[in-house]
């Protein structure tokens, strides 16, 4: 199965310009707690989360809108391809702990988001190897969730979520 079949797409964004209130309205307004930041072209800068944007709040005492989204957005990505199979996009996930990873086009622009949420819906609907997508799921999940520092392997840590 691939990427595009499960990512969320269109892809809602902001600019690099915007602030961190720009980001909050689109998580709102999407029901979603990430945003991809692009930049003047339109290729994918960087990536702001809902927790990002509680963080730099709490700790910067500025309302939303004097908060730009460049000083807090993660700069360090983890993306793949719409056309990439989902188990090697599930793989990074596992071992880079993301809950969720772009997909870009052939330019570097987003095209969609793919989601551990994305992936257990797909389990959850009976694919034809259920049990063995579901172990391999499960075993995402359990290395997303691990705390950090408790990692055994590479220590890439988290490049998209913190």
């Amino acid at each position: 199965m691939r990427v595009q079949e499960l990512m969320t797409h269109p892809v809602v964004t902001c600019h690099v310009r915007d602030s961190a209130n720009a980001a909050a309205q689109i998580m709102w307004e999407h029901d979603c707690g990430v945003v991809p930041v692009v930049d003047d072209d339109g290729r994918l800068a960087g990536i702001v989360t809902d927790r990002d944007i509680c963080l730099a709040a709490f700790f910067q005492g500025q309302p939303l809108s004097a908060i730009p989204l460049h000083s807090m957005m993660s700069r360090e990505l983890c993306t793949c391809r719409p056309e990439d199979d989902v188990a090697e996009a599930e793989r990074m996930m596992s071992t880079r702990q993301l809950r969720r990873i772009v997909a870009v086009n052939e330019r570097g622009a987003p095209a969609g988001i793919l989601s551990l949420g994305d992936v257990a819906r797909r389990v959850g609907h009976g694919s034809v190897a259920k049990q063995r997508d579901g172990q391999e799921l499960l075993s995402t999940v359990a290395a997303v969730s691990m705390p950090h520092g408790q990692r055994s392997g590479n220590g890439n840590g988290r490049a998209m979520e913190r």
